[in-house]
């Protein structure tokens, strides 16, 4: 049986085996202390068993969840932002350990983000960014009901032009309507052609 427990300080000592991805963008431990003192609500750890740390992320403001499975090693590290009709909750990290993916541990905790962005912090959407060659990230979240906003330009740095002469360390910034923005004006038919630089983003 695993354990859904707040996050503390201590856990960046211990979350190696989930954050160490291909993928996965990786911060200094100042950063991961400043969530931790701004969004307390928004960090959380799923501890297996034996205490090994599985995962890190989101929790709703509400009793901790007990599930009864085994490890379930994914993070999601969650926040919320911006002013008036861009106030929302943004995704900073997700990842799921390789042995583990597939089994719907990603949408688990996605959920719970939309959840605690929506009913808590009252945000009009959620939103993200992918790399835009990890093309098995961006179909999850196509699936989950995100669409890609707008393409940001070297976000993760440059590697130089990649297939299709776009850079690939570009980024989609994907988003998905929360209740309190019914008309869908958070999200945009075309956002694929949409590219602005990394240096107009916040």
């Amino acid at each position: 049986m695993s354990v859904l427990r707040p996050f503390k300080a201590s856990d960046m000592f211990k979350f190696n085996n989930i954050n160490l991805d291909i993928w996965t963008e990786t911060y200094g431990i100042g950063f991961y202390l400043s969530y931790l003192s701004r969004w307390p609500d928004l960090c959380c750890v799923q501890e297996a068993p034996s205490g090994r740390m599985m995962s890190y992320g989101t929790s709703p403001q509400r009793p901790l969840y007990t599930t009864h499975t085994h490890t379930r090693p994914y993070t999601v590290l969650g926040k919320a932002e911006g002013m008036g009709p861009e106030w929302h909750g943004h995704v900073t990290a997700l990842t799921v350990a390789p042995e583990y993916r597939r089994l719907g541990l990603a949408r688990k905790m996605m959920n719970l983000l939309e959840l605690v962005s929506d009913e808590i912090y009252k945000g009009f959407f959620v939103d993200l960014y992918v790399r835009c060659a990890n093309k098995v990230a961006i179909e999850m979240y196509e699936g989950m009901g995100y669409s890609v906003y707008r393409r940001v330009r070297e976000y993760y740095g440059s590697l130089g032009v990649g297939k299709g002469g776009r850079d690939e360390e570009d980024a989609f910034d994907m988003r998905k309507p929360l209740s309190r923005d019914p008309n869908r004006r958070s999200v945009r038919p075309n956002g694929r052609d949409m590219i602005v630089s990394a240096h107009d983003v916040s």
